[in-house]
């Protein structure tokens, strides 16, 4: 644990959502619960830089927003944007340097998922990013990962700095909250 966060990486971070889920089902059985909905979850990863590792990001989020009570097509949409960021932080924010991670956080409030991808790198320019949709830029085979990203989320935050970039994405908790009450959509 480091300031309430667990920092987890490759095998010992499923290990931990392994024993996270079988917390849970302990959790759901005492309590008698059939419809658990999670109220609240901090949970860290720090990751190499290899697309390998982007596969466990969308993994990762897929589970998490399934647990969180996401439907089927927002669990796609969460986890496709998560790719999308943890792709754009091995190639172009680290550049698949070895000695430089992206830590992938999950926390879940009751009425936001919020997810942060930070990398290493030397920073991103927000203003810099062609639009996708620009004639020139329509028949190119690349370019469209934050353009999907803002689609996909509700909200997405990019902070550049010397240090790297993070994005924070962003979705909202449609249907029950924790105290029961439908959500707004």
């Amino acid at each position: 644990m480091h300031g309430g966060v667990d920092i987890c990486t490759g095998d010992k971070a499923n290990y931990r959502i392994r024993e996270l889920r079988a917390n849970q089902r302990r959790y759901r059985t005492r309590a008698g619960l059939k419809n658990f909905v999670m109220t609240e979850l901090k949970v860290s990863y720090t990751l190499d830089s290899t697309l390998e590792t982007v596969d466990s990001a969308e993994q990762a989020a897929s589970r998490i927003a399934a647990e969180s009570g996401f439907d089927e097509d927002e669990v796609m949409r969460i986890s496709m944007a998560v790719r999308e960021a943890a792709v754009n932080a091995v190639l172009h924010g680290n550049a698949y340097d070895p000695a430089k991670k992206v830590i992938l956080a999950f926390e879940r409030t009751g009425k936001d998922l919020v997810i942060t991808i930070r990398d290493q790198g030397k920073g991103l320019d927000p203003a810099a990013i062609p639009d996708p949709l620009a004639p020139d830029n329509l028949l190119k085979s690349s370019g469209r990962g934050i353009f999907l990203i803002r689609s996909f989320m509700d909200e997405v935050n990019i902070q550049p700095s010397a240090t790297g970039t993070e994005i924070k994405l962003v979705k909202h908790v449609h249907g029950p909250t924790a105290d029961g009450k439908e959500a707004s959509q």
